[in-house]
């Protein structure tokens, strides 16, 4: 049984908790840190952004077509699908002569209620611009520019989500590269945007965001592109997530240090250049907020050097206060004393 990763508190009495599984990996798969199941195949999803989007610049197209930081930072991005999320998936369309109807990600409403009230409130509905994934899509059909040798952009990139699709096959293939795993063999299914997500145990994937960070065990390519995107998101790291994000607010404050992505169903992965290691975890029940986010942030305290202000940061993410609507507090939610023991605070 995997450990418990993240408590929630209520008075003096711990009410829930969280179990689950951390790799913690330098680029040349060593562990230095294992809690739980780490080889057991999970599906990242969203947490492989940033791999999914190495072909987009090792191809060539980002430069091609000028995508700027903003740009490539959405292509790696969940975002909350705020007006300058939109306007910036649109626009990279726009530099790939196509439109919105190229995306094949599916609709949906902003994450937050504010936002979908604004829309609401002027009679609009959510587009595919609109989509989590949108960024991620947008530079799935900025790749297809490049790839399609003068045919007709909406005809070549149609369908290419499908697996067998020329855009998927090259980003099937730099997920395999990155993390060394056989994806022809590992458990596969349907993300939520449709593209194809493959079963990686958590230390190929920690493994793969270590070789993100350093560059090594990449291809000169993949290096390239794996540094360019991490810069693009530490100048513009509100594309990432947006309003009130984990993933915003920590590389923010962090830029360059960290490099952190959430995916669905209680995992994270992150990329530490500074130490030459990645991160990878899963929480059990699959929950995001009361448990992956407080786990990566523990994380990230135990291995980055942090100053005054990012250590208040990462200690309201990792300890957090839990207050009633009457705004008394009443317990908090935080990395359980397992957690903390394995990845002692490095000495400052």
């Amino acid at each position: 049984m995997n450990p418990i990763l993240v408590e929630a508190q209520r008075g003096n009495a711990v009410e829930s908790a969280h179990r689950g599984a951390i790799a913690v990996v330098d680029a040349d798969g060593g562990i230095v840190l294992a809690l739980g199941d780490t080889q057991r195949p999970i599906f990242p999803r969203s947490a492989v952004k940033v791999l999914q989007a190495l072909p987009l610049v090792a191809s060539g197209a980002a430069d091609a077509l000028q995508l700027n930081d903003e740009e490539l930072a959405l292509a790696c991005a969940s975002h909350n699908g705020e007006p300058a999320h939109v306007a910036t998936a649109a626009g990279m369309l726009a530099k790939a002569g196509a439109d919105p109807r190229a995306l094949e990600c599916g609709a949906h409403w902003p994450y937050r209620e504010a936002f979908q009230r604004e829309m609401a409130s002027r009679g609009e509905t959510p587009s595919a611009l609109h989509n989590n994934c949108s960024g991620k899509h947008a530079g799935f059909v900025c790749l297809a520019c490049r790839m399609s040798n003068g045919q007709p952009l909406f005809d070549y990139a149609k369908g290419y989500v499908r697996a067998e699709h020329p855009v998927m096959r090259e980003v099937t293939h730099a997920l395999q590269t990155t993390t060394g795993w056989d994806l022809a063999s590992a458990p596969q299914g349907i993300d939520g945007c449709s593209i194809p997500t493959f079963g990686v145990p958590l230390q190929h994937l920690a493994r793969a965001f270590a070789r993100v960070g350093s560059g090594v065990g990449l291809s000169a390519d993949h290096a390239r592109a794996a540094l360019r995107l991490r810069q693009a998101v530490a100048k513009a790291p509100f594309m990432v997530g947006g309003t009130d994000r984990f993933d915003t607010r920590v590389m923010q404050r962090l830029g360059e240090r960290v490099f952190c992505k959430v995916g669905a169903e209680g995992v994270y992965c992150a990329a530490l250049p500074g130490r030459g290691l990645g991160l990878a975890l899963k929480i059990d029940d699959g929950n995001n907020a009361r448990a992956a986010e407080v786990a990566m942030a523990a994380l990230i305290e135990a291995f980055v050097a942090l100053d005054d202000g990012d250590a208040v940061l990462l200690r309201g993410l990792s300890d957090v206060k839990l207050k009633n609507w009457n705004g008394i507090e009443v317990g908090a939610l935080r990395a359980s004393a397992a957690l903390r023991s394995a990845a002692p605070p490095l000495t400052r």
